[in-house]
């Protein structure tokens, strides 16, 4: 029986979340290699799924969120835990200090589960899905502004680069000039109203995605701040990793993805290239070694059984004893798009 396979009772509350499947489970507990006695941060606890299986596997969890209704929901498995889960509260940039808080200095793992979950695209009250009808909001977080506020206030130069770079959409000015002409009569308040101005502009073709998807991919990752969010927790699982202690993200779109092996390309090379003419450049002593060189996906099977797994990437990163160094966001290709007519 594997570890994942262990209950740690038969109390309902360990039970998994039916509403939401893990994505490439097995291959995150084999990349953390949980044990009895490992503190483990799950710095996007979800529905609480990779959680279960590192409890099961007999190690401490300090489980981070930003959605408090994720961390309401996951109360009661804090409880029946025996006193081996933390619940927090919080953004997974902050990751470190929020384990040293919690009375944990270093740890021996650190997983994210970067992106939307699936619980929150299926609420349609978040705002987050064009598949329901719901008001525009897709905050993480539940404050700060809203994705409303974003598509009505924005001016329509910013709303191209917002949907041109976290979108990568290519008919960003196209979509940005149909969302500018409709405000004007009235603005955008629900998720359908702005899939349906969408949809106007980029034709669905055949089987391809919903014409809305980068729009909404774009507004989301600007609303959460997601990717300055990302390389900050790259760099604070960096801190709080003991020598020897892995770092597992799972990334589902190409600018995610993009930083995450960036930064562990960075961060694991041993030597700068020269050549016969110059010297070697001196660069600082690596903080990770790669287990795997490239990325894992998800099998065949997984991807029948879950389709929204499809896109996953799965990188690890194994602590060295070298100290951690300073992050550079706009290094690591995270891109700058200005929201500042709305104080952002």
């Amino acid at each position: 029986m594997s570890a994942t396979d262990t209950p740690l009772s038969s109390d309902p509350a360990l039970a998994a979340d039916p509403r939401h499947l893990p994505v490439m489970l097995d291959e995150v507990v084999e990349a953390l290699g949980p044990r009895p006695g490992a503190v483990i941060v799950d710095g996007t606890f979800g529905a609480g799924g990779y959680t279960r299986a590192l409890l099961a596997a007999g190690a401490t969890v300090v489980a981070i969120d930003r959605d408090p209704t994720a961390i309401a929901a996951g109360r009661a498995l804090e409880a029946a835990s025996e006193g081996r889960l933390t619940l927090v509260h919080g953004r997974f940039a902050d990751l470190d200090t929020l384990a040293q808080a919690a009375g944990h200095p270093h740890v021996d793992g650190v997983v994210l589960d970067v992106g939307v979950s699936s619980m929150q695209l299926d609420e349609a009250e978040r705002g987050f899905s064009f598949r329901f009808d719901g008001p525009l909001d897709m905050r993480m977080g539940q404050h700060g502004p809203t994705a409303a506020d974003l598509v009505n206030g924005l001016e329509g130069k910013q709303l191209t680069r917002l949907i041109g770079l976290y979108g990568d959409e290519r008919r960003a000015s196209a979509i940005s000039r149909a969302i500018v002409a409709r405000r004007e009569e009235r603005p955008f308040e629900r998720t359908l109203d702005l899939a349906a101005v969408v949809e106007k502009v980029v034709r669905r073709a055949g089987d391809a995605i919903h014409p809305a998807t980068r729009t909404f991919q774009a507004l989301r990752i600007a609303v959460n701040r997601e990717l300055d969010e990302l390389a900050d927790a790259l760099a604070a699982a960096e801190r709080l990793l003991v020598e020897g202690g892995r770092l597992v993200v799972v990334a589902f779109h190409s600018l995610e993805d993009r930083i995450v092996k960036r930064f562990f390309a960075d961060r694991s090379r041993e030597r700068a290239g020269g050549s016969r003419h110059l010297p070697e450049e001196a660069i600082e002593p690596p903080t990770f070694r790669l287990p795997y060189r490239a990325a894992l996906s998800p099998g065949d099977a997984e991807v029948a059984r879950n389709p929204r797994a499809r896109s996953a990437h799965l990188r690890t990163g194994e602590r060295t004893a070298a100290p951690a160094r300073p992050i550079d966001v706009h290094a690591l290709g995270v891109p700058s798009v200005s929201i500042s007519s709305l104080g952002g």
